[in-house]
């Protein structure tokens, strides 16, 4: 990566604290799209869902709005408050493809004590290991 690409990259506690910024707004995502449904099923149909029900409604909302922001400007709510956006290792749009991929493998690179996260503060770039695999970039946005 050329220096001025690696200028326009935000550091690493600014992503981390766009990450931690992130996952306060899902709260209330997951409010409204998550937690409401299972309560009105719950109160109605006097059921619960089991387990894996819950884990697969929660990948699938969060896909969906990871998906929907990356897709479509490149920025979650938190990132366009922290100035961060993402775009393709080439500085386009992400494809839905592209995105599905960064999707699938942040949740290893976060699980796993973080090692992707860490892996920042290796790479020549400083991307987190998912953007590297999924051939996109956090870039400081304008």
């Amino acid at each position: 990566m050329p220096a001025a690409d690696r200028l326009n990259c935000p550091g690493i506690l600014r992503r981390l604290a766009g990450m931690c910024y992130e996952i306060l707004l899902l709260a209330g995502v997951l409010a409204v799209t998550f937690v409401f449904p299972h309560v009105l099923i719950g109160a109605f149909a006097q059921r619960v869902a089991t387990s894996t029900v819950l884990w697969a409604h929660l990948f699938l909302v969060l896909l969906a709005y990871f998906i929907w922001f990356w897709c479509n400007g490149g920025q979650t709510l938190a990132m366009k408050t922290w100035r961060i956006r993402l775009e393709t290792s080439t500085g386009l749009p992400v494809r839905p493809a592209q995105a599905l991929l960064r999707y699938l493998l942040c949740w290893p690179s976060v699980i796993l004590c973080g090692v992707g996260l860490f892996w920042a503060l290796l790479d020549d770039d400083r991307q987190f290991l998912h953007d590297r695999l999924a051939g996109t970039r956090l870039v400081t946005a304008g």
